[in-house]
């Protein structure tokens, strides 16, 4: 049975930012395919598609990815977000436009765009992954939260630290050649060893001068786009509702799922389930990988592959 856990209030936006300026096309996202051993004998299954956080890649998901593949016996694709990893980058950065890339991408891949593929997604992902199903509900055969609400909601305080600690980092005179100089600067700002590696997977070699260290991500984007992170782009249920099978996964120490978000999830997902992860935070899969992924292979037995 799910475990519904007390939860402080979050603040609540009253209106979206979502940009209006910069509209382009869709852009063609970085992707690795991971395929189960057993490829040829389970065509019929939906795939999977995993979608990072913000300052996240496909490198983060790779090991969750290989595991789901095994499990469920599917083809899993991790995808980079635009601005994210490998994917090019853009000045418009909010989840209508990230929702449209991977429209894109999922047009554009034979073994996707003929099945209806399940949407995992973790943060900012988790909403990429809910804005794609609730813009096309019948193209999708379920989708996952990890750790994200379809509500306007402010973001921790965390996510503006991280942008000062980098952009003190790329701003740093002389510029810095080693990764441990720029652990020293993030230190002042995040004390957890785990999400300092994290962010500092970003972190690579200049092209134009191997000895300096440059951020992978266009931090100047992200760094104007985090209230856009914090909206949601479908206010009216009546307007947009994905009645496909739907698993929210939340960490028990995680103030991003509050209960008040419940009813959203309700109104917008009217067939979510609840699972929490005792003792988790934000970051749970890495926090509990065992927990997290088992509760995903169970869902997707019991409610995907009994659906199809």
């Amino acid at each position: 049975m799910p475990i519904i856990l007390p939860r402080s209030p979050i603040l609540r936006r009253a209106f979206s930012t979502s940009p209006r300026c910069f509209q382009s096309s869709p852009l063609d996202l970085a992707y690795t395919r991971h395929d189960p051993p057993d490829t040829d004998q389970n065509n019929s299954r939906p795939p999977m598609i995993v979608m990072h956080g913000l300052f996240g890649s496909q490198r983060n998901n790779r090991t969750f990815s290989k595991v789901l593949a095994k499990e469920l016996s599917r083809p899993v694709y991790t995808v980079d977000l635009r601005n994210h990893g490998a994917s090019p980058h853009n000045p418009r950065h909010d989840y209508t436009s990230m929702s449209s890339d991977v429209e894109h991408f999922i047009k554009n891949q034979a073994q996707i765009s003929t099945s209806k593929p399940v949407l995992i997604g973790h943060s900012m992902g988790a909403k990429v992954a809910m804005t794609c199903v609730l813009r096309s509900p019948s193209s999708y055969s379920g989708v996952v939260s990890l750790d994200n609400a379809p509500v306007d909601a402010a973001l921790k305080s965390d996510f503006g630290n991280y942008v000062r600690a980098m952009q003190e980092i790329e701003s740093h005179d002389p510029p810095l050649t080693r990764q441990s100089d720029a652990d020293k600067i993030l230190e002042k700002y995040e004390s957890n060893l785990g999400i300092r590696q994290f962010l500092l997977t970003n972190l690579m070699k200049s092209p134009k001068d191997k000895k300096k260290l440059v951020w992978r991500v266009p931090l100047n984007i992200l760094a104007k786009s985090l209230d856009h992170m914090a909206d949601f782009p479908f206010k009216d249920p009546d307007q947009a509702r994905f009645k496909g099978p739907t698993l929210v996964i939340r960490g028990g120490e995680s103030r991003y799922v509050a209960d008040e978000t419940l009813p959203a999830f309700g109104s917008f997902f009217p067939r979510f389930e609840l699972v929490d992860i005792p003792g988790a935070g934000h970051w749970v899969v890495s926090e509990a990988f065992e927990e997290t992924t088992r509760a995903v292979v169970d869902w997707t037995r019991r409610v995907i592959d009994q659906d199809g």
